[in-house]
């Protein structure tokens, strides 16, 4: 082995290995288990949620690969609807064009080039990370499988009436001229306005001053409403107003919509351009005007003066022509929530469009067939209430629970070009035919050949083919031997923000169309990953962290450049360099992939977001360079030599020790996993390899193996029992250890699984260690921990000293009972080999000393010429001088109001961690000092 861990030169052509000799297909002879990868956009690149939950999926592949069961992890991609075609028509603006230049066709031929161009970057990159899916088998949403399943899941819900088309208000994009989801609008609190504006009443009586933060809605009002409660209003219920600037006549509703604390209490009723006011025009039976056009601009059902502007232009012309009829009350300023396009930036409107359907609300249909919420819902309801889908943390199971009992029909179509193309077909008399294609809508309803037909120009919502991914991936509709065996899956792995979008479609989906069954059997929802102050990453605060930088390495000019691109704001990108500056003065160094891996499964706490802390990594850069420094001396006492494996070995003390703690890491390890704890496995195996295996066994086998055996029984046989031992334990570990930490795992197995007697070609499919209890040795457990505790009081003596490690020392012992004498007598030789003593004498009476306890017995080392009393004296003193100064420091910074109350909440945290850091060693000092100066 190199003598310096070097991650880049093993970790890319491990990993070529690997897939190259087949080994992520599933090849067990156990039970199957399948996890689908959640398909990532195609033209997107690795962000740190992804590489969180990657490592996730990929440790409970391995294990379960491991484990000898049929594992598959199903890979793909999504064709991302609104993103890739985003992308494409920006290239096209940059020559000039827009895609009705080229047609739809010419358009669709451009993107799928663009999906060949850019397609594998995510790949690449999840290789990066050391995925291992079976990437024989990944699929694309809109492949030709996928696209055939799509159609057969349209046609056969419309045809089940579950289906339908129908005018209502959607999410539009007025910039990308598309419906779009509620994941795809972005809410957050601006400032603005709040209009007060007198409608008369059309007796002349007086007026209703109605509060609104959209004048420009104003033209298609059809009502006003008040709280029927509301004893200011009640009286004008049912009497009438007039419409300012339109001279329409609009009535007066009583709903308990209004909130009677909110403006007025009088609220304008706007159907076609709000969604609650919808619901209230619902209610009354309210007219819908439309006052916008696709692109938000004036229509001509707005009055002439106003017709082609733009709603925010409308906005000032409207609010200027009410001042001027003494209409306006007042102008506030008013916080509310904006809904904004995620893609685009555009403030997102309510639009009154055609659009299709699912049905999720009708419990019967008018011919008697189920509605949706019986036949949909309700089913994927039931899943997780009889515990055939378990939700881990359980409490997203009442996030999951609340959306579906509150859901609304679900929007599938939008206005683009790029997805999958509506099956639906019309005649020039408007009738729709729905069918797999052209040719079988003319077969089945008998249309003559000259009838002309027009193709439905919408596509699917991305969510509507993705929710069929868990079977429409293995081959359905045609009954495949994937689908046979691998459905339904195990878990599913992802974040709690696509509950709804996601996870729940997929059981609605999924129940309709594999007769009742559930499509994966767990969902574990993960946290979100942000940075070290808990902040979350985004480009305009400049803290995102790409995992590739991470495991390359990227100097610090190439990490600003990249934060600050595209940024319009030059203050800004200015902000964001200062930032990235003072974070990474020296960029971000090289730390590889198996550092990150470890972090994040040492972070994946059960549902929580996870602060990411690059502090972290470098300490797990430094584990992989302990576990390699301990491999190369495991092979440096073992190689060419006698491990045991056909001779007789005799096994010492730290020998059982150590295999019997490996059996307590190994059940810790397995039922972190198990229980998706995998910061708890992690944390199990960590302290294992760092602090019980390199820090104690590889000490307590030295005596073994450079001693002459007097004190340990016959010792070649001991020696070999040892190397057995060394290299059996590492071996296991190694096992233990490589779902989590790929790379590195594999690089030493392969020197050491020889010396182990194991023959099996690659780590990638040796069998994850089990519990053997014939090696739980209690006793054995019992000693160590009394061996360990004498060193350790030894050494905490030496500190307090400030003795050097090296200095041999004469150690007395006095007291204890009889099992201390006798494990005394076992151990002398780990003694004082580890604790570097000269010797080690049991009295009754002692000189002055220092002194620690072992069980009952007393340790001592005798003082006499070992220090200067008064130098160390003044020594301590001077320590104690200095930590004061800096607790006096720190207390009058956070005594300070201008820092307290006004810098950030985790830079005040930081110094208040640090005021008790100070505290705590000033403690100790103190203590120190106290026992020095009695002596």
């Amino acid at each position: 082995m190199d003598k310096t861990y070097e991650p880049h030169a093993i970790e890319q052509c491990r990993y070529e290995t690997w897939e190259s000799q087949g080994r992520f297909a599933p090849q067990g002879s156990g039970a199957p288990y399948c996890i689908m990868l959640p398909p990532p956009n195609v033209t997107g690149t690795l962000h740190m949620g992804h590489a969180f939950q990657h490592t996730i999926m990929d440790a409970l592949i391995r294990y379960h690969r491991m484990n000898g069961d049929r594992t598959l992890w199903q890979p793909g991609t999504d064709h991302a609807g609104i993103a890739t075609q985003m992308v494409v028509e920006r290239q096209l603006n940059a020559e000039g064009k827009s895609r009705h230049d080229l047609g739809r066709e010419a358009f669709l031929a451009r993107v799928w080039e663009w999906k060949a161009y850019s397609g594998g970057t995510i790949g690449r990159q999840m290789r990066r990370l050391g995925t291992s899916p079976d990437w024989s088998r990944e699929r694309f949403t809109m492949d030709e499988g996928l696209s055939a399943a799509v159609q057969e899941v349209f046609v056969k819900l419309y045809e089940d009436g579950l289906i339908y088309r129908g005018q209502r208000l959607v999410n539009w994009d007025p910039v990308l001229h598309t419906a779009v989801s509620d994941l795809e609008v972005v809410s957050e609190e601006e400032s603005g306005s709040m209009w007060l504006i007198r409608y008369p009443l059309t007796d002349g009586e007086d007026a209703l001053v109605v509060a609104t933060t959209r004048p420009e809605t104003l033209l298609g009002d059809t009502a006003v409403a008040v709280n029927p409660q509301d004893e200011r209003y009640r009286h004008l219920i049912g009497r009438s107003v007039r419409l300012p600037l339109c001279d329409r006549l609009i009535p007066v509703v009583g709903d308990d919509y209004c909130d009677p604390a909110f403006g007025t209490g009088v609220v304008k009723i706007t159907p076609a351009h709000d969604f609650n006011d919808y619901a209230v025009g619902q209610r009354h039976g309210l007219t819908l005007i439309n006052v916008f056009t696709p692109d938000a601009k004036l229509n001509d059902n707005a009055p002439e003066a106003y017709r082609g502007l733009d709603r925010f232009e409308a906005r000032k012309r409207i609010v200027a022509d009410l001042e001027a009829l003494g209409l306006l009350v007042e102008v506030k300023p008013h916080r509310l929530m904006v809904p904004r396009g995620d893609r685009t930036g555009a403030v997102i409107e309510p639009f009154l469009t055609d659009q299709w359907y699912v049905d999720l609300t009708r419990r019967e249909q008018a011919d008697g067939r189920p509605g949706g919420w019986t036949a949909i819902v309700e089913p994927a309801l039931a899943a997780v209430a009889d515990g055939r889908i378990r939700f881990v943390p359980e409490n997203w199971s009442r996030t999951y629970n609340e959306w579906l009992n509150n859901i609304q029909d679900w929007c599938i179509s939008r206005q683009l070009w790029w997805g999958h193309r509506i099956p639906a077909w019309y005649d020039e008399a408007g009738n729709i035919y729905v069918g797999r294609s052209e040719a079988e809508v003319r077969s089945r309803h008998g249309l003559a050949p000259t009838l002309a037909l027009r193709q439905d120009e919408d596509v699917l919502d991305t969510w509507f083919s993705s929710a069929l991914w868990p079977f429409s991936t293995l081959g359905w509709p045609q009954q495949t031997e994937a689908l046979k065996t691998f459905y339904p899956t195990s878990v599913l792995v992802t974040g709690f923000d696509i509950i709804f979008f996601w996870v729940a479609r997929m059981v609605m989906a999924g129940m309709y169309f594999m007769e009742g069954q559930v499509p994966f059997r767990e969902v574990y929802i993960t946290g979100l990953v942000r940075d070290g102050e808990g902040q979350k990453m985004s480009k305009s605060k400049g803290n995102v962290l790409d995992p590739i930088d991470i495991i390359d390495g990227i100097s610090l000019d190439e990490l600003v450049a990249k934060r600050t691109a595209g940024l319009m704001q030059p203050q800004m990108a200015a902000k964001i360099e200062k930032r990235t500056r003072k974070e990474f003065p020296e960029g971000i160094h090289a730390h590889g992939t198996d550092a990150l891996r470890f972090t994040f499964a040492a972070l994946a706490t059960n549902g929580r977001d996870i602060n990411f802390d690059m502090g972290r990594v470098e300490g797990y850069r430094n584990f992989c360079n302990k576990l390699w420094n301990a491999a190369r001396y495991v092979l440096m006492n073992t190689e060419g030599q006698d491990c045991g494996l056909n001779g007789k070995c005799g096994y010492s003390l730290a020998d059982r020790w150590i295999q019997s703690r490996l059996q307590a890491t190994i059940r810790e390890v397995r039922d972190g996993i198990d229980n998706y704890r995998f910061d708890m496995a992690a944390k199990a195996i960590y302290e294992f390899i760092w602090n019980e295996y390199c820090d104690w066994y590889l000490e307590l086998a030295k005596p073994v193996l450079t001693g002459d055996g007097q004190d340990i029984g016959s010792h070649e046989i001991m020696k070999r029992g040892t190397r057995r031992t060394l290299v059996g334990v590492l071996e296991s570990v190694l096992r233990l250890l490589h779902p989590l930490m790929p790379y590195i795992t594999e690089e030493i197995w392969q020197r050491i699984a020889p010396l182990a007697g194991t023959h099996s070609e690659t780590l990638s499919l040796a069998s994850f260690p089990a519990v053997d209890d014939r090696l739980t040795d209690a006793g054995a457990e019992a000693e160590i921990a009394w061996v360990q505790t004498f060193l350790v009081g030894v050494r905490r003596i030496r500190a307090e000293l400030n003795l050097a490690p090296g200095r041999s020392l004469q150690v007395l012992a006095r007291g204890g009972n009889a099992l201390d004498h006798e494990r005394l007598d076992r151990n002398m030789l780990f003694l004082k080999t580890l604790g570097r003593l000269d010797s080690i004498t049991t009295v009754i009476e002692a000189p002055e000393s220092a002194t620690t306890l072992v069980g009952s017995m007393e340790i001592l080392i005798p003082l006499a010429g070992l220090i200067d009393k008064d130098a160390e004296l003044t020594r301590l003193a001077r320590e104690i001088d200095k930590i004061n100064k800096d607790i006096e420091r720190i207390e009058a910074k956070l005594a300070n109001p201008a820092f307290a109350d006004k810098a950030p909440a985790e830079i005040v945290g930081r110094e208040r961690e640090k005021l008790e850091l100070q505290r705590s060693a000033l403690n100790k000092l103190m203590e120190t000092q106290s026992r020095m100066a009695s002596l």
